[in-house]
């Protein structure tokens, strides 16, 4: 073994409080031994989960079956689709009574401390709540955080309340593209409410309303701040605007702002034939207010169902969800088309390099798909 060598900056006068040492390495070859390089990684597909054992699962109210389930909706692989479908279909007959409520506002709002005082709040009724929390996923990693059974500690704890935190997926609209889907397998579960919290409020972000019966509004105090940011087309959707963290120093200034939103209100169309939308003030720590939000939902469902709006507005969402799902499947269709996967990244580097128009490459591209 070669002798050890000392560091070049080493300093004799000091050895003693110096101790490295440059040690010459040990040539052992290559021994025969190859390194082969590893193929990619491939998930190993595990079998299809018993539709039958589902299905009683969700029936008997089994919180941990029923988020099985919902993994098994939102899965993007292909058997799983049609393993899912199947399981909806038989789950259909026992879903469509529970009351929907979407849940949208502005960043900062206290969307999820509304949601846990509102849901607890319900609990101690004896009601059954589920909630569909749908946080954004990254542009670039396409990650959630999916915080929001963290941030609703106590209502994660209550034996009759049910979290799912789902990541929107690139979806526009607030909501994950199988939340209607999960709607269903919670109402089979027997949950009396429903509550669908979105992204956050945008202009897109009404789609929520399409698979909801009721359709509130957060909204912090200073609405005319508020409103520079906010689109109207969210106002006119709204059953009732809620003003939130109307408590201590700040209670006044949201009773002013609740007036301001009713002032607003009383010039914009109905979101609801036959309802007023108006606006109320509540304080999600202290749970004040919330029993009234409570009792206007309710009386929103009386008159709603009195004036036969509820099951129109229920026929025209299973419509639009058709809608949805049709170009759902042609995208998927598209994209996955056997001629489509392999020339599509073709097409597009020859549109990047300007050898081609964006207007010829997609219509060659469908030329190609409708044959």
């Amino acid at each position: 073994m070669a002798e050890d060598k000392k560091p070049e900056w080493f300093d004799e006068e000091k050895s003693d409080n110096f101790t490295s040492i440059v040690r010459a390495g040990v040539n052992t070859g290559d021994n025969g031994l190859k390194l082969e390089k590893k193929g990619r990684f491939q998930k190993k597909s595990g079998s299809l989960p018993d539709l039958n054992v589902l299905e009683e699962g969700i029936l008997n109210g089994s919180r941990s079956v029923l988020a099985r389930a919902i993994t098994l909706i939102e899965s993007n692989a292909e058997q799983h689709f049609r393993h899912a479908q199947e399981l909806l279909h038989m789950l259909l007959p026992q879903s469509g009574r529970s009351l929907r409520v979407g849940i949208t506002g502005v960043p900062g709002a206290g969307k999820s401390t509304f949601i846990e005082s509102f849901g607890t709040y319900l609990c101690d009724l004896g009601l059954k709540v589920a909630v569909l929390a749908v946080d954004p996923s990254s542009s670039i990693s396409g990650g959630s955080i999916l915080g929001d059974k963290t941030r609703m500690e106590q209502l994660s704890r209550n034996p009759r309340a049910f979290i799912r935190p789902s990541p929107s997926a690139g979806k526009l609209g607030g909501v994950h593209r199988k939340t209607r889907e999960t709607m269903l397998l919670c109402e089979a579960a027997g949950f009396d409410v429903i509550l669908v919290e979105t992204v956050g409020v945008g202009q897109s972000e009404v789609i929520v309303r399409d698979m909801v019966d009721f359709f509130m509004l957060l909204t912090l105090t200073g609405a005319g701040d508020e409103l520079q940011g906010m689109k109207k087309g969210i106002m006119e959707l709204a059953d009732a605007v809620i003003v939130n963290k109307a408590d201590g120093s700040n209670k006044k200034l949201a009773e002013k702002t609740k007036a301001e939103y009713n002032r607003i209100l009383h010039f914009l169309q109905p979101a609801t034939k036959g309802w007023q939308t108006k606006a109320y003030t509540c304080s999600s720590v202290l749970n004040e207010g919330i029993p009234e939000i409570w009792k206007v939902i309710r009386t929103f469902e009386d008159t709603a169902k009195a004036a036969d709006v509820f099951e129109e507005r229920r026929r025209l969402q299973t419509k639009q969800w058709i809608h949805s799902m049709i170009l759902d499947q042609l995208q998927f269709s598209f994209f996955y088309h056997p001629a489509i996967k392999p020339l599509l990244p073709k097409i597009e580097n020859e549109v990047i390099a300007g050898n081609r128009t964006v207007t010829a490459a997609v219509e060659e591209l469908f030329n190609i798909y409708s044959k």
